[in-house]
């Protein structure tokens, strides 16, 4: 089995999809970037765990964690494995006293699994081959200048303007600007309280 490993390149909704979210991968390696339709409660689980905020209960992937860490077992890695129908399947590896064992879950999951154990995500040649892209050097521009471009575009609904500062608390947060990242939240926790 060929596979290539992707780090998440970012989340997003979809409005083709009825409201759902994509998430983003891009291999490490390479330029081809994997998107996968997921649900608002996983993306709201991995968006949390990615910008580093911790809900006052554990959500369900928390849980998980918890219950594979007290079980004495450790996330290997998850692997993006197969699409078929237009659906994608995963599988989390586990270690269990020396010996590996795979658990068939949803990519959403085992993503959100994934970036709370720091496990690496795997895909599938097969997969990259039959769903991945490469993107216009338009988009890559696009991408890179983001933060420049949501400057300029002040996001229309409460709601989109508080997935922006999410998206900014991220970027914060990754270059370790956590001044930045402090106000950002707190911004973010005003916003969501008058909702």
């Amino acid at each position: 089995m060929n596979k290539v490993q992707c780090e998440i390149l970012g989340l997003s909704t979809s409005p083709a999809t009825g409201g759902a979210y994509a998430i983003l991968l891009k291999e490490m390696e390479g330029s081809r970037r994997l998107p996968i339709i997921i649900g608002a409660f996983e993306a709201q689980a991995i968006a949390l765990e990615m910008e580093g905020i911790k809900p006052p209960r554990p959500l369900t992937h928390d849980l998980l964690k918890q219950l594979v860490e007290n079980l004495g077992t450790s996330v290997i890695e998850i692997v993006v494995t197969e699409l078929k129908e237009n659906t994608f399947y995963a599988k989390i590896v586990l270690e269990v006293s020396g010996l590996t064992n795979e658990i068939d879950a949803r990519p959403s999951d085992a993503i959100a699994l994934a970036v709370r154990t720091y496990a690496p995500i795997f895909v599938n040649e097969s997969v990259m081959e039959s769903a991945a892209f490469i993107p216009s050097e338009e988009t890559e521009t696009v991408e890179q200048n983001l933060p420049e471009i949501e400057k300029e575009k002040k996001p229309a609904t409460k709601e989109a303007q508080i997935a922006a500062m999410r998206d900014k608390l991220r970027e914060a947060l990754d270059s370790e600007e956590y001044e930045r990242a402090a106000k950002l939240r707190d911004e973010i926790k005003r916003l969501t309280q008058n909702n």
